[in-house]
């Protein structure tokens, strides 16, 4: 027996034909709008490379290249146990003193191999834990500087050490933090991003400046930095190459990264001499904005003179009164940090342009002297000479006067 259609179901079969060529109609708009845009799956997936990092993904943090040492302060929690989590700091040996696990070595470990290592010695006492870790003091770095800077050496750095601000550090629940208060970013296999905070952590700047900044040849193009490696990944050094001049003329913080403790800093040396360079050190503070050399001989005002960094020889001698009347050659002595004298006779020549022979560019404790001329030293000489007799024809000439 047939049954009669309702006329619901008449009014579901035609939505249903409707439906049906609707999506036949939109599958060949869809791919001529994408066409059109330029916009296949491949493209998409490549435009989605260059697009910001996703809120997810910020709210993941990586402490990976941070190798722990002896003064660093940790905020350790296990969930939902207070009593065992709190503040605690490595101690000068490199051990972690915490509740139930006593004293543990962590020296030279990253937060995240910490964090692994945690989460398996918590596992004899507690069932499945939990445990996270955030860096809250840093310990002094300390670093080594080479190359062309005025004081090449060992230098400790220190930078803002605690990161913990108004938060009670015993109560405070690390899985629920929001990426504000997660500042810390951290690069896993490349030292040549930017520093995520400068104001917190030393950096190239700061180790070029504790080193009393840089030299008339310093090339600040070239600067390499040489890091340790954490063992989890796969230990040994790693190095990268850096444009530090760009931070100084066009302010690129890139250049500018952090420093971390054990690195080491070589800073290229030129040729010539880059005076546009060193003005503009000592514009900003990288350098100290004057130096401090010594004027001789025939001039005005002899002694120490400061003159701004960039300064030239002739500047030197204006600053020092200028040259007397009758002056004769100059001599410029220079003493190279490799033990050398660089050692100068030239005419002076007030209208000689800068960094030429005649009116090269100052370094620190370059010592310049004015020669007499020929007539000035016979001068001198004849003073010398008939000054004891004009002194003794002065004392008979008084001792003859109070015997007359």
């Amino acid at each position: 027996m047939i049954k009669a259609r309702t006329p619901s179901c008449c009014r579901r079969a035609g939505l249903s034909a409707l439906a049906g060529l609707a999506l036949c109609l939109q599958a060949p708009l869809v791919a001529a709008q994408n066409f059109i845009g330029g916009k296949t799956s491949e493209t998409m997936a490549v435009d989605s490379q260059s697009q910001p990092v996703r809120l997810e993904e910020r709210a993941q943090v990586n402490y990976d290249a941070y190798i722990l040492g002896p003064g660093d302060g940790l905020q350790i929690e296990l969930l939902d146990l207070p009593e065992l989590s709190g503040k605690f700091s490595i101690g000068p040996d490199g051990t972690l003193y915490l509740p139930r696990l006593r004293a543990l070595f962590v020296e030279g470990l990253t937060v995240e191999e910490l964090r692994n290592f945690l989460t398996q010695q918590f596992s004899t006492y507690v069932r499945d834990p939990r445990v996270f870790v955030r860096p809250v003091e840093y310990r002094p770095i300390r670093v080594y500087v080479a190359g062309e800077v005025r004081r090449p050496g060992y230098y400790t750095l220190t930078g803002v050490q605690s990161t913990t601000g108004g938060i009670n550090k015993s109560t405070a629940n690390l899985s629920n933090w929001s990426t504000s208060e997660l500042k810390l970013v951290e690069r896993q296999d490349t030292i040549a991003g930017g520093s995520t905070s400068a104001v917190l952590f030393p950096t190239v700047f700061d180790a070029i400046r504790t080193a009393q900044g840089i030299t008339p040849y310093t090339d600040l193009s070239k600067v390499e930095v040489t890091r340790k490696r954490p063992q989890g990944l796969g230990g040994g050094r790693i190095k990268t190459n850096l444009n530090f001049l760009s931070l100084i003329t066009d302010g690129d913080e890139s250049q500018n990264i952090r420093l971390f403790d054990g690195d080491t800093l070589n800073i290229g040396k030129s040729p010539i001499v880059l005076r546009d360079q060193l003005i503009k050190a000592g514009q900003s503070n990288l350098s100290p904005q004057f130096m401090e050399v010594f004027v001789t001989g025939r001039v005005n005002m002899p002694g120490g003179v400061k003159v701004p960094q960039g300064s030239s020889l002739n500047q030197a001698i204006s600053l020092a009164g200028g040259t007397k009347l009758l002056k004769g050659k100059i001599e410029f002595v220079r003493f190279n940090r490799e033990g050398t004298i660089d050692r100068r006779i030239f005419a002076y020549k007030p209208g000689a342009a800068a960094d030429t022979s005649n009116n090269p560019i100052l370094a620190t404790g370059d010592l310049i002297r004015i020669n007499n001329s020929i007539v000035s030293g016979g001068i001198s000489v004849l003073n010398e000479l008939t000054g004891p007799i004009v002194g003794l024809y002065s004392v008979y000439s008084l001792f003859n006067g109070i015997t007359q």
